[in-house]
This record gives structure tokens, sequence and C-alpha cells, in this order.
């Protein structure tokens, strides 16, 4: 999932700014003033240019709200990961982009803003002004703008210097794609010319016996041979193991809502809000800016704190809210129906208290102590906790409930015997502790292991063989006159039809875009196939319907369909540009020397909700 997210996000934050009101803080990490809205500085370059904290969290944030609101379930550390690589080659494209623009000389002119401005609107605008039949008011629009006070005109000026010059460099990076008319067509017969057809599937795996086909050895020991590769495996271990989970316990939950209880009396009593946000908030992306979130729609955070936001009366302080970060005392500043809202919180997080914090390092301490003098065990008896035995794989250590152990790793290939046990280890989620129990190089399986794993395989491709065999029978029949129901019945298979389906299609039983479904749209009506064979399956097919694509739809449409296949080339285009861009880029990541927990105890992560 997080590859697709990265595909769909570089190219387009060339062409857009993110969200309007909050461009300059977040996107730009400024103020309308062009100074520094502070935070940890650079924790990184490209090139001559700096990677600002400020811009980091702000893709960060955008891609971990995209993520959240796919999904139920909190974002899981393992995502949380992905999300942190992705914001930062977020920023480090938009860096790149910058540097370009610098170097091109492309810029803006006041006219040019101006001129989108009063025609352009920006996309956060446009649902203000639009209708229930999608019309545009732009009366209503230059009313709007004629009254906006001067530091939102600022905001709107800097989205369009940064809109306009990105617009710009589009257009010539993009500049020569070109779609012939022959292009747009086949394109638009790949859509909706369809067709109907009748098959049998042999369906090789389950249509024979094992029984029936006897594998040579000397078969086995050539697949196993010719093809190594296959049975490589990376160094492995087979370890015991006890995880000291650091989740806050029922006790360290209580006390972090008695405190914000206390912080909720203390906004009552007349304490600032912002001031309150800045020191006492664990969401440091919003306590920089007083606890403000801006404007956000109906669905973009978690659960219970969407559904307090548009429920909970407008201008009054809700009880604490508690969501999987934490608890929240939000104020909804205002809200447009069940649409939008605007408001601030104070995220206290759910943590370990300092009396948990010291029993887990007490408890820590003191297996690491029964470690040097007994097996693991009697560690767990005698300290109370669970002994698990687990394999753990070098290229992915994992351990489950501390996530990755680099550490661990490390200790168990390089320097570890069989029956050492291991210091205690550390991750953000967990302490750890090892006893090695066995261990294997990398290197390829023997034979013996994965005889049987051959030996499927080569009997799967005996059971396509004879299925081909019998499917080209079948065909011959046919063809020299009975019908595909009849040949179907003799050989004990079910005739299917697909209804109609286009070569995009889905098509249950057949796939999408593979040799059948291509094959299909190549018969003539009532001509029998040849035998088709996909990685699976075998089919033979029976065209019982077609339906050419309708050209005059495609004159009507053609001019929309140019515009959507241009647009996906200058994606495609943009995305090798900017992977260019970056091969040949100096590009330093800090983030492990600048975002390190700054104790033994602290672990810095940006904190969503």
């Amino acid at each position: 999932m997080m590859r697709q997210m990265r595909a769909a996000t570089k190219p387009i934050m060339l062409v857009t700014a993110g969200a309007f009101v909050a461009l300059m803080v977040f996107q730009w990490g400024m103020d309308i003033t062009g100074q520094s809205s502070g935070g940890l500085g650079a924790i990184g370059r490209v090139n001559s240019d700096a990677v600002m904290y400020t811009e980091y969290m702000a893709a960060y944030r955008n891609l971990y709200d995209e993520i959240q609101s796919s999904q139920e379930e909190p974002v899981s550390s393992q995502q949380n990961k992905e999300i942190e690589d992705a914001a930062f080659d977020e920023v480090v494209n938009q860096l790149l982009i910058r540097q370009e623009l610098r170097r091109r000389g492309i810029g803006v002119s006041d006219q040019e803003i101006s001129q989108a401005a009063q025609l352009s609107p920006p996309g956060e605008l446009r649902p203000q002004f639009t209708d229930e039949d999608g019309q545009f008011d732009f009366t209503g629009y230059q009313i709007f703008l004629a009254t906006l006070p001067a530091d939102q005109l600022l905001l709107l000026e800097a989205y369009y210097r940064d809109v306009i010059p990105r617009g710009k460099l589009l257009r010539q990076v993009s500049a020569g794609i070109y779609l012939s008319g022959a292009e747009l067509w086949q394109s638009w017969k790949d859509q909706s010319e369809q067709v109907e057809v009748r098959y049998m599937a042999f369906e090789p795996a389950t249509r024979y016996e094992d029984a029936q086909f006897s594998i040579p050895n000397s078969d086995i020991e050539g697949y196993y041979r010719d093809k190594q590769e296959e049975f490589e495996v990376p160094a492995r271990a087979a370890v015991k193991v006890v995880v000291l989970d650091k989740t806050p316990t029922t006790a360290d939950t209580m006390a972090s809502g008695e405190r914000a209880i206390e912080i909720r009396q203390e906004l009552l009593d007349g304490a600032d809000f912002a001031e309150t946000a800045q020191q006492a908030s664990a969401d440091q992306g919003s306590a920089q800016l007083g606890g403000e979130l801006g404007v956000f729609p109906k669905g973009r955070m978690m659960g219970t704190f969407d559904s307090t936001v548009f429920s909970a009366p407008v201008g009054q302080l809700t009880e604490p809210v508690k969501t999987a970060f934490g608890f929240h005392i939000i104020e909804i500043q205002e809200r447009w129906g069940q649409d939008s809202a605007q408001a601030r919180h104070v995220l206290v997080p759910i943590q370990r208290t300092d009396e948990s914090e010291i029993a887990l390092l007490t408890l820590a301490d003191s297996i690491e102590d029964l470690g040097e003098s007994m097996v693991m065990e009697d560690v767990g008896t005698n300290a109370g906790v669970d002994v698990q035995t687990v394999d753990i794989s070098q290229n992915f250590p994992f351990l489950v409930g501390a996530g990755q152990i680099s550490e661990g790793a490390d200790w168990i290939f390089e320097e570890a015997l069989v029956g050492d046990i291991s210091p205690v280890f550390e991750t953000p989620q967990a302490f750890y502790m090892l006893e090695l129990l066995s261990s294997e190089p990398e290197g390829v399986l023997p034979l013996e292991e994965v005889r049987a794993t051959i030996e499927s395989i080569l009997l799967f491709d005996s059971k396509m063989s004879q299925a081909e065999v019998e499917g080209q029978a079948a065909v011959a029949r046919i063809r020299s006159g009975e019908t595909l129901e009849d040949v179907a019945a003799d050989l004990g298979l079910e005739v299917r039809d697909t209804g109609l389906f286009s070569r995009s299609d889905f098509v249950p039983g057949l796939g999408r875009q593979n040799a059948a479904i291509g094959s299909a749209f190549g018969l003539r009506s009532g001509e029998v196939s040849e035998v088709i064979t996909t990685p699976t399956n075998t089919f033979i097919m029976e065209l019982v319907g077609y339906v050419p694509a309708d050209s005059a739809a495609w004159i009507s449409q053609r001019t929309q369909q140019r515009q959507t296949q241009v647009f996906i080339l200058q994606q495609q285009r943009l995305q090798e540009w900017i992977d260019a861009l970056r091969a040949a880029a100096r590009i330093i990541d800090r983030r492990d020397e600048v975002l390190a927990p700054t104790d033994e105890n602290t672990v810095q992560l940006p904190l969503i909700f």
C-alpha cells in the first residue's frame, strides 16, 4: 500500500500547494511575514538546501491523515515508519522542484497572480461557491475576494506564487506529449468494446489425481540444480525471548485522564489556550500554532474525536476525549453543519507514569541480572514473565511486541554463541532479552528440505500439460461438429457464460488482462478458440456476443478523453523527471541523528490523531 501512496503523491505535489489556509505555516515553514516558525530546524539537505523539520512534519501529517482515514485501526508502528520515509521523500521532491524553478528562472508576475485569483479559485474554496448543479458562483466569489482581510489576501497571494510557477514547470517538463487519433481510438476501444463468451475450464489442480503422475528424481534434481536462486535463504536463528511491553498500563491511562481534567479546569479558570497548548500539548505540530487545527472536513479525524467535534457545542471546551493517542481537550471554534469544522485542541498523551516507568526499568534490570546466572526459562519463572521461542531472520529481524530488533539481530548473528543470553535491548515499543538456541548461516536450502516443494511444482506442471492435451482433443471434436455443451458434458465439465466484458474488466473465472481475455477479443462469432493457458488454468471458449465500440460516443467525448490521457502521460513523464533529479542530487538524511531520543527513556515520534 505504501509504494502506491508514494507513487501517487510525488507527481501531484508539483502542481498543488497543499491546504490553502495553512499554506505558509505547514508547506513552507513560515508565517505570513516570511519568518521561520521554529522547531528543530534542519533534518537533512538536498544539494544546497536544508530539509526543514516544519516541512517534514507538514508532509507527515498529510500522509498520516490519508492512511488513518482509510482504515479503522490505528496506524501501526510499521506503517508509521513508512509514512515517515514517504514524508521525507516528498519534501526532498519539493526542494528539487524549487531548485529547478530557480535554475530555469521560472517566476510569476503580479498581473498573473491577480488574473488567477479572479478566474481560478483555489480548489479548497470552490465548494463554498458551487451550487447543487455544479455551477460556480463567480459573482459571489468576487464579493468574497473584495471583502477578504489583508492577512488572508497575503495567504491567497502566497498560494498563487507557489502554484503558478509549478504549472509553468509542469508544462515545460511535459512538453511534446501528443496522442494521435488512432491511439485515442484504441484506448477507447479497450474500455468500451465488449464481448461475451462461453467457456469451459479444465482446472488442472483439482481435475487430475496426484497418483496419475510420477515425477522422476532426475527431474527434481535438475530443477533444483537449475533454479538454486529460488531456494536461497538468509541467516536465521531460533531464540528464546522475554519481551517487556512499554504499553501504558490501566493506571497510566487513568493518570493521563486525570491530568487532562486538570488542564481543562485550568482553561476554564482563564488560562490562555494557545500558551497552554504550546507548553502542554503532545501534538507538536498544532502546539506550535497554539493548538490550532484549522478547517477540516467531517471524517478527517479519528472516530471519537471526529464525532465530538461535530456534536459538541461551538465555543465550549469539551470534556477530555480519548483516542489511541491520548486525551484531547477540544474547543470547536466554528462549524458548518455536518460538512466541516474549525477547532483547536490540547493533547495529553497516554504515557507511563514515573512510578510505572521505574517499575518497568527495575524489571528490565532484574531479568538482565538473572540472565547472567540462569537459563531463560528460569529467568522467566523468577521474574514472573513469559518466555517464548521464536525464529528470527537476518533480513527481517522482527519480534511481536518489540518491532524491529536491529541490536538484537547484530547480537544473534555477529556475537552470540549457542546458549548465550543477551543483555537487555530496547526498542520504542519494548525491552527484550534473548537466548540463542540455534543458528543457520545464509545459503541454499538443501535438496531434501525442498524436495516436496519441487515435486509439487513439477506435479502441477504435469497436470497443466495433461489439461492442454485434453483441451486440444476437445477443440478438435468441437471443430468437427460437436457442440461445446456436448463435449463439456462428456468430459464432466461445466460450460459457463461470462456476460459482456471489456478488455479492462475483471471477469469471474478468467481474471483480468490475461491470455484468456485477450483471446476472447480475437474470436469471430460462433468460433471456438484454441486451448488457452494461464499460469493456473486451461480454457476453451466460444464467442457468443459482440458489442463494438461506439464511434459516435467516442467523437463526442474525444476532447475529454484526450485531456485525461495526456494528464496520465504528464504524470508518468513527471515521475521520470523527478526520479532523474533525485538520482543526480546529493541527498543527506539526518533524521536518525536529529530526531533521536534526548535520553534513553524518551522516544520522539510525530503524533497525529
